[in-house]
């Protein structure tokens, strides 16, 4: 008797999201490069981080590659853009921290824009770390760039009211709903955001990420049960791509820190920084994240390699 394989099939489907003019994400009826079982969507999409300021302790790499242009947010989201063929770029507005130079709104999106006129590829804007902060700046970018389609990462229980108001409904773009690695969480904050009137198709998720090592084990169960719950029990809201900026969690961790003085027995800190962003990105990308975004030009090349050997 001849063998055959068994195939699973879902009663769910991931919604297609397109970010910008055409990047399309999400769009899957089965987990994650389950090809053999049915339509795995669209390729999960790889975005690079830029900074609005100089980044002063990025690897050494990078900053020789950048040399000036990492002082001109529009110039290094070009140059990114050019040579590493990213398929979007994450303007992070780390220069409105307190900190960092307290950046005003006005600031953020004069910059936003410029970066927006220097490259073709759309553009996810990151904001500081304040909540609070981040909705004013949300605010003002997502009016300068009014109906561009591009996501805004992210909107959280403390500010989903202003954040979902001014980009998902007033200025027409898309908003990343966070949550801290917790089903029902996602679940609420999804709920919420259409309640207040954004619609399914300017909506994104990022359920929470961390670097390997750091509670990622809950992480990544945290996902698996997100994509069967959307996929098997056809629950609608869940059925959103996930965006996961881990870039920004895998670069402060000490093993990505430590400089070799400090632990001369982990060897190249670069070397360290870059394995632990590739380990954290193929594993949410094996649990269901439809984009991440990466900083080391070294991991986008990898973990393409990655997703191309999978698709």
């Amino acid at each position: 008797m001849t063998y055959k394989k068994p195939v699973q099939k879902f009663s769910g489907k991931i919604k297609e999201i397109t970010l910008g003019e055409n990047l399309k994400l999400g769009g899957e009826s089965v987990l994650p490069f389950y090809s053999f079982d049915g339509d795995t969507g669209n390729k999960p999409a790889i975005g690079l981080e830029i900074w609005d300021v100089y980044p002063e302790d990025w690897p050494t790499t990078i900053m020789e590659e950048l040399g000036d242009k990492a002082k001109k947010p529009a110039e290094w989201a070009k140059f990114c853009e050019e040579k590493y063929k990213p398929d979007f770029i994450c303007l992070r507005f780390v220069g409105a921290n307190q900190d960092m130079g307290d950046r005003t709104p006005e600031e953020c999106a004069q910059i936003a824009k410029e970066v927006a006129e220097a490259v073709k590829l759309p553009l996810v804007i990151a904001g500081c770390d304040s909540n609070e902060k981040n909705g004013k700046i949300f605010t003002k970018v997502a009016e300068a760039l009014a109906d561009k389609n591009y996501a805004f990462l992210s909107a959280v229980e403390a500010n989903y009211k202003e954040v979902g108001a001014a980009v998902g409904l007033a200025y027409g773009n898309i908003v990343v709903a966070e949550s801290s690695v917790d089903l029902n969480l996602a679940k609420q904050l999804n709920i919420l955001l259409t309640q207040l009137g954004v619609k399914w198709e300017k909506m994104l998720m990022n359920p929470g990420t961390s670097a390997v090592g750091y509670g990622f084990e809950y992480v990544i169960t945290t996902m698996d049960r997100i994509r069967l719950a959307a996929l098997d029990q056809n629950d609608t809201t869940l059925q959103l791509p996930m965006v996961m900026p881990i870039s920004f969690d895998t670069w402060k961790v000490k093993e990505s820190v430590a400089t070799e003085q400090d632990a001369p027995e982990w060897g190249d800190r670069e070397e360290r920084g870059i394995a632990m962003e590739i380990s954290t990105a193929v594993g949410v990308l094996a649990a269901g994240a439809n984009a991440v975004v990466l900083r080391h030009p070294r991991s986008l090349e990898v973990v393409r390699e990655f997703i191309n050997n999978l698709i």
